[in-house]
């Protein structure tokens, strides 16, 4: 498999990461929702590509803190540390950019995204009961999750 890098992802990006985030979730996001998301103030996106888009990171600065807005990794190469690389530039930029702290929320039923974020330094802070509504399933949990960026 080749090695992904990372891409800025602009408005003219919102159609591949459409895509992106149809194959990484149930209840997917449109062009037009991540159109809109991207020319929001302090929205930052960063697509991972290999051979061709593998991966996505959207979050925003918020002031002394960042937000994880969405995260996703196409199914077949996950585990390949590309949520990883993802993450660990958004939090160069956040810190670069004034941010002390990354929250995000993650469903409480998402086992390995919950691993991964703990492995990634994220501690939980908060619940959101019911917060993810699915048209298949029961709503679930978000858990609110917080890494410091600064030591």
């Amino acid at each position: 498999m080749t090695a992904a890098h990372l891409v800025a992802a602009a408005p003219a990006h919102a159609e591949t990461l459409a895509a992106l985030h149809r194959l990484c979730f149930p209840e997917a996001w449109d062009a037009a929702a991540f159109a809109s998301l991207l020319c929001a103030p302090g929205s930052i996106a960063a697509i991972a590509m290999a051979e061709q888009p593998v991966g996505f990171l959207l979050w925003r600065l918020l002031g002394d803190e960042a937000e994880v807005i969405t995260l996703g990794v196409h199914p077949r190469r996950r585990r390949a540390g590309i949520a990883g690389l993802l993450l660990a530039d958004a939090c160069a930029q956040a810190l670069a950019g004034g941010a002390l702290s990354l929250v995000l929320e993650v469903a409480a039923d998402n086992v390995a995204a919950r691993a991964f974020y703990a492995a990634q330094g994220f501690a939980e802070v908060g619940t959101r009961p019911g917060y993810y509504r699915r048209s298949r399933t029961a709503p679930a949990d978000a858990l609110i999750l917080r890494r410091r960026l600064i030591a």
